[in-house]
């Protein structure tokens, strides 16, 4: 059986260098480019400490496609740079796997129209958790329910765009199945700008920026008498590795571009 040939963007990053590892110990794939833009070109492997394996890191990322060919692209770099990034893959004839997040929808749907015309498999998605997406799905479930609900994202700070992918994930996820109304008082006074949080579909989420938080997020619903808190915990960078494996394995059956995790597992 021939190997997947995958390209890793962001490959300096703690996301990029744990895909780097996952792709090298994985027999079914094959690491074709490493793309970083301050490492420095050294071999992609001492960059997860594994024997060499002849793969330079490199800051040209077009390059990198073009001379490497790959069949997936993986994408854990910056919202400033993922679109750039993600649109020249399609352009080459790569499948994107892209756990960058910040895009908007007009750009995820500009990139759906560019992937159904070439006819290319991919994949956004804002969190590749398995646990994180039952927890998704289970907040949708629940707002069916408990229409009254606020979503509180925790990150470390370093985390560039707030809120977080997931959490808008989430939102959107529960905005369909619950009409939009404005919860809290209606007379209600921010004493300062941002309290309350962000306003989405007439709920609010918060965004926690801390050093020493990795990646948590809680829904809370309210009723008469009663709260539920649905909430899931991420500890390390690994757990996301075998939602990524999945990832690059199914876009290479897809003929379309993805948003969300959750559509590759229903087909699992």
């Amino acid at each position: 059986m021939e190997r997947i040939r995958v390209a890793v963007a962001g490959a300096g990053g703690r996301m990029g260098r744990e895909v780097v590892k996952m792709v090298l110990q994985d027999d079914t794939l094959e690491l074709t480019a490493a793309i970083a833009s301050s490492t420095g070109p050294v071999d992609a492997a001492s960059l997860v400490g594994l024997p060499s394996c002849g793969v330079t890191v490199t800051n040209d990322f077009t390059a990198a496609l073009v001379n490497s060919k790959p069949d997936v692209l993986v994408d854990f770099t910056t919202p400033n740079t993922v679109m750039e990034h993600t649109t020249l893959a399609i352009q080459h004839g790569v499948r994107p796997v892209v756990g960058t997040t910040g895009f908007t929808p007009e750009q995820i749907e500009e990139l759906q129209a560019i992937c159904k015309e070439k006819e290319l498999g991919g994949l956004i998605a804002p969190n590749f958790s398995i646990g994180a997406i039952l927890m998704m799905r289970f907040a949708q479930q629940a707002a069916k329910y408990f229409p009254d609900l606020e979503i509180i994202e925790y990150h470390g700070d370093q985390k560039l765009d707030a809120p977080s992918g997931t959490a808008v994930k989430t939102a959107e996820l529960v905005a369909q199945v619950r009409a939009e109304h404005k919860q809290g008082n209606p007379n209600e006074e921010e004493k300062i700008e941002g309290a309350r949080g962000g306003y989405y579909n007439g709920f609010r989420i918060h965004s926690v920026r801390l050093p020493g938080i990795f990646a948590q997020q809680e829904v809370i619903f309210g009723g008469n008498g009663q709260t539920l808190r649905i909430r899931h915990d991420s500890y390390e960078r690994a757990g996301y590795m075998p939602g990524v494996n999945v990832a690059i394995k199914k876009v290479m059956q897809l003929d379309q571009l993805i948003y969300g995790f959750e559509h590759i597992l229903d087909q699992e």
